[in-house]
């Protein structure tokens, strides 16, 4: 029996491959992919692409194991015949660790415009450590490119993928709707810049459910325009927690909308359950957010709303944040805060936060309870309350 479990990905794939006698399968070794690491593969994987797109039943592409260089990649979908397209991945895909590869390019790999794609497995490399030490002693740094992005697409899979030392952001999820991501495991160093694990804009319908994340950015942000998002069964750290916004830089910007957030433990984080919005004119909103389950573990600012954001004072000087924050909720938040003060609502006086809800929240500070810091926040408290609620009644 552990046998079986312990190699249950080698028999998955067996059954995969050699029992779904229907399914179109493109091994990119046969397209001339070399699995030493060393040579570009860029031209194999476009190649299996093209072929697979164009089936006109479903159909697999299939990465052996080995590792293989790949500079970059965008899988176009708008021409495709298939409606589902599978990448069967059991080894690794390297980035260049040369960032110059790739310096004038946004996306490492980028599906655009697909309907119907699924990725099982794999490792996705983007080995970045240089231009990570190009950003800490230089300016003269390419801004990076971020790892897998997918935009304008619908229907996505993700199970069990690895994604580590992505440049940017390691997964963008941007104007798509109806995706899942499943037993993700994302990694990067807790200095390494601007690595978002996964970041939602533009989309709805999104899950993202079972996965371990820590970055040296947020684990999840939440970009405008994002609805019907739900979270669950996340382990988050380093980082910087899971945040929605920035938002409210653009004055018409779509809002964010029917977020779930529940069972997430977050590990030595800079933020646990943020929201944060620049100190700007905006009609962007914020509403229907739940936040449940969450266990924090020496996490510096455990629940914030930062209405305040304006780094350097640049771009938003002497500005309230006009993005309307409302009905969030807050239930059994437990554990530890690394500073003194684990709750900070600091709202737009311009629009106040309303109908905030704190029910069961256990939050302490070296042994002792912990304080709570509100301004312009309005709300109610509920059941046990540690630190005692600042919030003004509504």
């Amino acid at each position: 029996m552990s046998f079986l479990v312990k190699n249950l990905p080698l028999f998955f794939t067996i059954f995969f491959l050699l029992f779904n006698s229907s399914i179109a399968i493109y091994n990119i070794k046969n397209y001339g992919a070399k699995s030493n690491g060393k040579i570009d593969s860029s031209t194999a994987f476009m190649s299996a692409w093209d072929a697979a797109c164009a089936s006109t039943s479903p159909s697999t592409i299939y990465i052996p194991q080995g590792s293989y260089l790949l500079k970059n990649a965008y899988f176009q979908g708008q021409k495709c015949k298939s409606k589902s397209i599978t990448l069967r991945i059991d080894g690794t895909i390297l980035a260049p660790s040369d960032y110059n590869v790739n310096r004038n390019e946004e996306n490492w790999i980028k599906f655009e415009r697909v309907n119907g794609i699924s990725i099982y497995g794999g490792t996705l490399d983007g080995q970045a450590t240089s231009l990570w030490a190009c950003k800490t002693s230089s300016n003269n740094c390419p801004q990076g490119t971020m790892g897998v992005t997918f935009s304008n697409s619908s229907n996505i899979n993700i199970i069990g993928l690895t994604s580590q030392n992505s440049q940017m952001f390691h997964i963008l999820v941007d104007n798509c709707e109806n995706v899942k991501l499943q037993g993700v495991k994302i990694s990067a160093p807790g200095n390494s810049p601007n690595t978002d694990g996964i970041h939602v804009q533009y989309s709805s319908r999104v899950t993202i459910m079972n996965s371990r994340i820590g970055t040296g950015d947020d684990c999840i942000s939440i970009g405008p325009g994002t609805s019907n998002l739900w979270i669950e069964n996340i382990e988050c750290g380093p980082g910087h927690g899971i945040s929605i916004g920035s938002l409210g830089w653009e004055l018409q910007e779509p809002g964010v909308q029917n977020v779930t957030v529940k069972t997430v433990t977050f590990k030595g984080t800079q933020n646990g359950l943020r929201v944060k919005t620049w100190a700007r004119s905006s009609y962007g909103f914020v509403k229907n957010i739940l936040f449940q389950h969450i266990v924090m573990m020496n996490v510096q600012n455990p629940i914030i709303i930062d209405q305040n954001y304006c780094p350097n004072n640049e771009n938003c000087p002497h500005q309230g944040s006009g993005v309307k924050i409302s009905d969030i909720k807050y239930r059994d938040i437990r554990g530890t805060s690394a500073t003194e003060v684990a709750v900070k609502f600091d709202c737009s006086k311009k629009y106040p936060c309303s109908g905030i809800s704190l029910e069961d929240v256990n939050l302490s500070y070296k042994n002792q309870p912990a304080e709570a810091s509100c301004a312009n926040a309005g709300g109610r408290a509920f059941g046990f309350q540690k630190p005692n609620s600042c919030l003004w009644f509504n």
